[in-house]
């Protein structure tokens, strides 16, 4: 009986599915809306028509106004749109409506009849052309349009995915820096520390004489072109002045960075782990002294709760090297941590060759200026939040801002708001920002705002080094290549090649 009433519902999933058709959402009535995906999907590099049967069964999109030709800089007679019905995926379209197209601007709601219309690329750019502008509807006017913030190097690794969306590229500079005669009008290159995506701008572009700004957030339309074996190639168009936000005009270049750490070497972790940074100067830290601080923020780690006084609150849970004497040369590696000035732990390659401005035995002595118990680790490796700060100068409390930051996991007390805010500060770096570049609002603690960025721990190993590859640029003051993280799975025979060679931050003037 079993065996019947199996093959019968079989049989009859077999009838029900082979009557149907595909369609853009399930139900008895198809709906008359389609998504942009969809559409979009049905281009293959040839011109396609429209039509109720490839669209299945649908006739009309539904979609937000993102273009403004207020500005004079977006392409002539494209409406551009966009939206996220299908899968939540956003996703844009122009649509070829001559000068009809102007009449629209960002946060009108529009329903559009699309079909007859042909989908094609034009200048390299995807649109849908043979539209009537009385198949326009407007909907309603003056809606929100979120903020989409997209590094670079996303619209450049997919730029089918970003076209004719709208998106802010954040705290992006230009690659060479501009001279200060130099504005806005032709095409440059914006840099955001991911990548660099041409900004193109007409000349007769109502903000084309605008000088070209140092660092600013830019909110513009994603259009392609195709080039040479259809090479697909992005830029970006703002729209109008107001696109450009200017977040700093100055230039202020870290003397120091953190390059990379070894949190976990094999065997004990006493007096063996360390930290690498660059100098991006000549430094005489007996001139100009700078500190180096560890966090650890272990479950048994005192004083609990959020950090008192922020990097200086010591005992388990900050440590500090004070670094008053040595040299470091421009571009150069050097190091602090344990005194024994080993690569992987007891009986591994000796480093002491290399320059160690601060060292001494952790487990024995507290930091300096009692800043930190004794201790047998600095790192946590128990999942809890760890990190480490560089400060100039010497003394660290509540208020004090480090130069340059980066945290590992995100566990622990680690941030409360308040009156006073109680955290840890970070610095204007690839990885947070003091003030959100999106909506500037004060933000000058991890885990605070958007500053929730952070590496992760090695998985059950020991012996890692996390070596922080990127490319900073001196000249600019900021990282061209964000930092990324990469795991160096060192043994006790590992050379200093490993941890300083291919991979390893680079300096750029």
């Amino acid at each position: 009986m079993k065996k019947i009433i199996f093959y019968s519902c079989s049989l009859f999933a077999l009838l029900f599915l082979g009557g149907c058709k595909k369609g853009n959402y399930p139900g008895a009535v198809v709906s008359p809306y389609v998504s942009i995906l969809d559409v979009k999907d049905l281009y293959k590099g040839e011109d396609i028509t429209l039509t109720q049967a490839n669209m299945y069964g649908s006739e009309k999109i539904t979609a937000m106004v993102v273009s403004d030709h207020s500005g004079g800089n977006m392409p002539a007679g494209l409406l551009v749109v966009q939206e996220s019905r299908r899968l939540s995926q956003l996703r844009g379209i122009a649509v070829d409506l001559g000068g009809e197209a102007a009449k629209y601007v960002p946060g009108d709601s529009v329903t559009i009849n699309v079909e007859g219309g042909v989908l094609k690329r034009v200048n390299g750019m995807l649109q849908i052309t043979g539209v009537p502008a009385t198949a326009v509807t407007k909907v309603s006017s003056g809606n929100a349009i979120t903020v989409n913030r997209v590094p670079a190097s996303l619209i450049l690794a997919d730029p089918n995915k970003y076209e004719n969306t709208l998106v802010v590229i954040v705290k992006a500079g230009f690659n060479p820096l501009p001279a200060p005669s130099d504005v806005l009008a032709g095409d440059k290159l914006l840099n955001d520390g991911f990548g660099d995506i041409p900004l193109h701008t007409e000349a007769a572009a109502a903000f084309a004489k605008t000088q070209a700004p140092f660092l600013a957030n830019y909110y513009g339309i994603v259009f392609n072109k195709i080039l040479g074996d259809k090479q697909v190639i992005p830029e970006l168009r703002m729209r109008t002045a107001k696109d450009v936000v200017i977040l700093s005009s100055t230039i202020n270049v870290s003397p120091i960075i953190i390059t990379g750490f070894m949190p976990d070497v094999e065997g004990t972790d006493y007096p063996y782990e360390y930290v690498q940074l660059m100098a991006t100067r000549d430094i005489n830290f007996a001139e100009t002294p700078f500190a180096v601080v560890v966090t650890n923020n272990a479950n048994n780690s005192a004083p609990t709760g959020a950090p008192v006084n922020g990097w200086g609150t010591g005992g388990q849970r900050t440590y500090k090297f004070n670094l008053t004497t040595g040299f470091a040369a421009k571009g150069t590696f050097f190091y602090v941590g344990g005194s024994t000035k080993v690569i992987n732990g007891v009986n591994s390659t000796s480093m002491a060759t290399s320059n160690w401005i601060r060292s001494f035995d952790y487990s024995t002595r507290a930091g300096d200026d009692e800043m930190g118990n004794a201790t047998t680790g600095l790192f946590a490796n128990s999942g809890n939040a760890s990190g480490v700060a560089v400060f100039q100068g010497t003394q660290v409390n509540l208020s004090t801002t480090p130069i340059d930051v980066i945290f590992v996991a995100t566990g622990g007390s680690l941030y409360l708001a308040g009156n006073p805010e109680r955290g840890y500060r970070i610095a204007n770096t690839d990885w947070y920002d003091i003030k959100n570049p999106i909506t500037l609002q004060d933000q000058p603690f991890y885990r605070n705002g958007s500053n929730t960025l952070n590496l992760s721990y090695p998985t059950g190993e020991q012996g890692i080094f996390n070596k922080l590859g990127g490319e900073y640029n001196v000249t600019l003051g900021r990282w061209m290549k964000a930092r990324s993280q990469t795991f160096a799975d060192l043994s006790k025979t590992s050379t200093l090649t490993e941890i300083e060679g291919e991979g390893a931050t680079k300096l750029l003037e």
